[in-house]
């Protein structure tokens, strides 16, 4: 149930974007107003600590509250609008809207995954299809009407390959099987243990398995696979031009499932991986764009996607247009002020996007659930 005014909250949004690694908080007025920004931790709440979750928001939303002048404890505004990784099906999403809820935040909350949050940010208006490829792989679709094409995104289990985690699992494999002989020869085994100083990949894992190297760092090999690549390995290549045919397969599926193949569609491209502009998996992916969806227009973002659940916040609102104009300039001229205490969190999933195609209670974005 929706909240009651008290009279001094501001009329507008309380925009968060909760991924892996970083979360964004801002306070945004009903003109589009900047009131504040701050940057925490990441957030990745376990399936049964939603409000747990959620409650470590806290500090980011204090420190928003206090730049914008006002007391903690009271509703802050009137919706918040909260894009976060991790909120894969329609049952996190309800049981993170509740935690939402229950606090005095705003009059009433909205979640979604932070795939919506990047689609926003790169379009006009709510409408288009995204994929992020970041520390995992994810993709979104939007409407006017609320409709959304979405997909699982809990990894293999849910047939998922690629994003950042994935490509490095894969750089492994290969240069393991190269070094013992079940797999043909490939520059990624050297590569690797140059990487880490040892002597090649099993060491690495060796190294990984021991706790002598903290598995995070894995990540690392991203950059070791493109430039493997790029000097022309033929199993470095091959991982690239995957990536480049799974991005290609779910933004085709997306833009099909809105009915929205044959007609000119942005098409949001993000994360860490596409935001590098790797020349392989650009060339790869604008020739298979090229083919299989020739009127999708593709776009690399690296807008940070607060400001797209922010800009759905003024959707629902319905704010005037030029507050979107005035908000997306006020994120280009400034940086979130981090905040030192951070979201709790445990580990989850690579952060999906919750259910299949869905239908939205109201026209500022994808549906919260069943």
């Amino acid at each position: 149930m929706a909240r009651q005014p008290n009279g001094e909250q501001v009329p507008g949004v309380l925009a968060i974007d909760a991924g892996n690694s970083k979360t964004d908080v801002a306070l945004v007025a009903l003109d589009g107003t900047l009131l504040g920004r701050a940057r925490g931790g990441g957030f990745r709440p376990r399936h049964d600590a939603a409000d747990e979750a959620v409650g470590g928001l806290a500090p980011l939303v204090e420190a928003v509250a206090a730049q914008a002048g006002l007391r903690p404890g009271r509703v802050l505004t009137t919706r918040v609008s909260a894009c976060l990784a991790n909120a894969d099906l329609p049952v996190q999403e309800r049981r993170l809207r509740a935690a939402f809820t229950a606090r005095p935040w705003g009059l009433d909350a909205w979640v979604a995954n932070d795939t919506f949050g990047l689609l926003r940010a790169g379009t006009d208006g709510p409408r288009g299809v995204a994929v992020v490829c970041g520390a995992g792989i994810n993709c979104a679709g939007l409407l006017p009407d609320g409709r959304t094409a979405r997909f699982p995104a809990l990894g293999r289990l849910t047939g998922d390959w690629g994003g950042g985690a994935g490509l490095a699992a894969e750089a492994m494999w290969h240069a393991a099987r190269a070094e013992d002989g079940r797999g043909g020869p490939t520059a990624l085994s050297a590569a690797i243990g140059a990487h880490f100083g040892l002597a090649g990949a099993n060491a690495v894992a060796e190294a990984v398995h021991l706790g002598l190297l903290p598995e995070e760092r894995l990540h690392e090999l991203v950059p070791v696979l493109f430039a493997t690549a790029e000097a022309g390995d033929p199993t470095a290549r091959h991982l690239v031009d995957r990536q480049a045919e799974e991005i290609t397969r779910l933004a085709v599926v997306a833009l099909r499932r809105l009915g929205l193949l044959g007609e000119p569609t942005p098409l949001v491209l993000g994360g860490g991986v596409l935001a590098a502009r790797h020349p392989l998996l650009t060339a790869g992916l604008t020739a298979r764009l090229a083919a299989e969806a020739p009127l999708a227009e593709p776009r690399f973002v690296t807008a940070p996607p607060v400001l797209g659940a922010a800009l759905l916040g003024l959707d629902h609102l319905a704010a005037d247009p030029a507050a979107g104009r005035r908000l997306r300039a006020a994120f280009a001229d400034a940086a979130a002020p981090a905040v030192p205490a951070s979201p709790p969190g445990s580990t989850g999933s690579a952060g999906g996007t919750g259910s299949t195609d869905s239908a939205a209670p109201d026209a500022s974005g994808p549906a919260s659930g069943p």
